[in-house]
């Protein structure tokens, strides 16, 4: 999760993901690299897999409140995405 969040900053935007997901393969009930995952996902645009890892994150830690904005931000920028047709 670490490495992933150092590669984030630095804009290695595929690289933050393995690394997110390889956190998540090791410790699947911690709900931290499925938010960063998430939120690296939502960056690139890709709404629908952000949306998964925000969800999971809610369904590990329903306290989790960036994670239920994000989602919610996540979902609206769909939305938009939609109705603009791209």
């Amino acid at each position: 999760n670490d490495r992933g969040q150092v590669r984030y900053l630095r804009v290695e935007f595929a690289a933050a993901v393995q690394d997110f997901t390889a956190a998540i393969e090791c410790q699947p009930g911690f709900e931290v690299p499925y938010y960063n995952r998430g939120l690296v996902r939502y960056r690139l645009g890709d709404f629908d897999e952000a949306m998964k890892d925000f969800r999971k994150v809610l369904e590990l830690n329903p306290q989790f409140e960036d994670a239920a904005l994000s989602l919610k931000q996540a979902i609206l920028d769909k939305e938009e995405k939609q109705k603009r047709g791209y």
